[in-house]
C-alpha cells in the first residue's frame, strides 16, 4: 500500500534527514503535556498518561530502528498502536504519572532527534520493512525508505497524539465536567 502523499515513496524528508521538523513536533507534544489538567478519557481512548507512554515506547523502538540503519542492519519497524494497555499502565507506573513519563518522552525523543541527524541521503534511503497503523489516517505494511517513515511520524503520528492530548482538555469538552 502506497503511504498518503500521492508522489513518491521517499517524498517528505529529502536529502539527509534533517531533525527540525521532528524536534518541532516533539516540543508542541511536550508543550501540551506540560500544561497538564487533562481529563480522564471516554469509552474506550487513551489516557493522557497512555498516551505519552505511546510515544516513548515508540521512540524507542524507531531509535533502535535508526540505530540498525546506520549500522548497515537489517531492522523491521512495527509501531505500537497494537500495545496492550495493561504494557502502557505498567510504563506508567513505572515512570510515576505524567510527569515521570514527560522526562522519560524528552530523553526519548531527544535520542531519536540526535540518532536522526547521523542520517546522511544514502542511508535514508535504507528500506525498513515498515508496519503503521494509524486508524484510517494512515496504513503502511510494506518496506519503506526509513527517512520516509521518519516523515510519517513527524507529520502523521505526533500530530495525531497531540490531537488526542488536546481532546482531553475539559474546555473542549463541557459535557465530560
Amino acid at each position: 500500500m502506497r503511504p498518503p502523499g500521492g508522489g513518491r515513496r521517499g517524498a517528505g524528508l529529502t536529502g539527509g534527514v534533517e531533525s527540525g521538523r521532528l524536534r518541532r513536533a516533539y516540543d508542541e507534544v511536550l508543550a501540551e503535556v506540560d500544561a497538564g489538567g487533562f481529563e480522564p478519557p471516554g469509552g474506550g481512548e487513551l489516557s493522557a498518561e497512555q498516551i505519552v507512554a505511546h510515544l516513548a515506547a515508540n521512540d524507542e523502538l524507531m531509535s533502535e530502528a535508526t540505530e540498525a540503519v546506520l549500522a548497515g542492519s537489517p531492522f523491521a519497524y512495527y509501531d505500537l498502536e497494537t500495545v496492550h494497555r495493561p504494557q502502557l499502565d505498567a510504563l506508567v507506573a513505572e515512570c510515576g504519572g505524567l510527569v515521570g513519563l514527560a522526562t522519560m518522552l524528552r530523553a526519548t525523543s531527544q535520542k531519536l532527534c540526535v540518532l536522526v541527524d547521523r542520517l546522511g541521503p544514502a542511508v535514508a534511503q535504507t528500506l525498513v520493512e515498515t508496519r503503521l497503523h494509524e486508524d484510517v489516517d494512515l496504513r503502511v505494511d510494506e518496506a519503506l525508505p526509513w527517512g520516509r517513515t521518519l516523515d510519517l511520524h513527524t507529520r502523521v503520528h505526533l500530530p495525531k497524539h497531540l490531537a488526542q492530548l488536546r481532546a482531553l482538555r475539559p474546555e473542549l469538552h463541557p459535557h465530560r465536567g
